[in-house]
């Protein structure tokens, strides 16, 4: 019994280590991404806006998206494209985007992807080909009333980096309103943000803030935590709500895991990406400390007492978790040496005015 045990410990433990091993890695590729320094690039045509609308559906609401944001466009005297990013699907919506080309012609642009690939991507493929000073992002239904977009633009120009909605009053179903709310306060407790409203994906920022800024998997939704933590200033609007697509109630499993693991990786981000070793340190230390307190027990019992160490599971358990904490620690060491090794071409500020002494009162920035 004692050895089914020690095997169960040790399988427990061996899932422990690979779970870490992955987790290191990736905080390494997060690391180099993070240091990324990307200049703008060469100079594009005068467009106002640019609007990219990532289609995940084939009953998506191509025509209601592209018809109210332009309209409220022309009303408030902007130039503006579309650019449409099919992410694996065609069908109805495909066929609306058709009739749609013919209606715009070269104000609607449509890139098409074999398979998914998510949001993140699509916000990507669509900002190479943009040609607006500012990308408005838009779900691919009509979430918010079309006008509100004036709303976000006026932020922009009134200095903004970034400009995020906040629906209120809502009119989804209580239970999504509930976990919507308690996600976001989640957030603010944690990165010390005042944001309101994450999971709105009708956004306005300049084009400087996706150059800056690593946008990878599902990190499209913390968009505005990692801008903000770059130095952008990010601003909330609030604005009218129309609808919500998708499940009303409890989701699966497998998506409580995932904005889990999601917000795990924002708190690195955010917090540790620059000092790794007091992420991976408190986490090896929280492991060494009672495992070496339960070590150190034990041995004093098979010392002083002649209380043997065999048939003790816990013996097992507690040494795998100390060495298991000193490879935690390892990887922090590990990561503070990328950070030296790569501290040049890091650059974790934003530079908004420089002010030179050279008589002219105007900044420059």
């Amino acid at each position: 019994m004692a050895r089914r045990r020690t095997k169960l410990f040790i399988t427990i433990i061996a899932l422990i280590v690979a779970f870490a091993g992955g987790w290191a890695a990736y905080a390494g590729a997060a690391w180099v991404a993070f240091g990324k320094n990307t200049e703008l690039p060469e100079e594009r045509d005068s467009l106002d806006v640019t609007i990219v609308v990532p289609i995940e559906s084939a009953d998506a609401e191509v025509d209601q998206v592209v018809n109210g944001l332009g309209r409220a466009l022309d009303a408030l005297g902007k130039t503006w494209e579309c650019v449409l990013v099919f992410d694996g699907v065609r069908g109805a919506a495909w066929d609306k985007a058709q009739v749609l080309r013919e209606q715009f012609g070269a104000r609607l642009q449509t890139v098409t992807f074999e398979k998914y690939f998510g949001e993140s991507v699509c916000l990507s493929a669509g900002a190479e080909i943009a040609r607006g000073r500012v990308l408005v992002t838009s779900p691919q239904y009509v979430q918010i009333d079309p006008i509100e977009i004036g709303r976000l633009l006026v932020a922009i120009e009134e200095g903004a980096d970034m400009a995020i909605p906040w629906r209120k009053p809502r009119v989804d179903p209580w239970l999504n309103q509930l976990q919507s709310a308690t996600f976001n306060w989640l957030m603010r407790r944690i990165n010390g943000g005042k944001f309101h409203d994450l999971n709105c994906y009708l956004r306005a920022f300049k084009r400087q803030v996706l150059l800056d800024v690593s946008v990878y998997g599902d990190m499209y939704r913390f968009l505005p935590l990692i801008a903000q933590r770059q130095g952008f200033r990010v601003v909330e609007v609030q604005v009218r709500h129309l609808k919500e697509w998708g499940k009303a109630g409890f989701f699966g499993l497998g998506v409580y895991v995932r904005r889990f693991l999601d917000v795990v990786g924002v708190v690195f981000l955010t917090r540790f990406t620059l000092k790794p070793l007091r992420f991976f340190g408190s986490v090896g230390l929280a492991l060494m400390l009672p495992s070496g307190l339960a070590l150190t027990i034990m041995i004093a019992q098979r010392l002083f007492w002649d209380k043997g160490l065999y048939g003790r599971p816990v013996f097992v358990l507690a040494t795998m978790m100390f060495v298991l904490g000193v490879q935690v620690v390892g990887f922090g060491l590990v990561g503070e040496i990328i950070i030296y090794t790569h501290a040049r071409n890091l650059r974790e500020y934003r530079i908004e005015r420089q002010w030179d002494d050279d008589g002219d009162d105007e900044p420059r920035v």
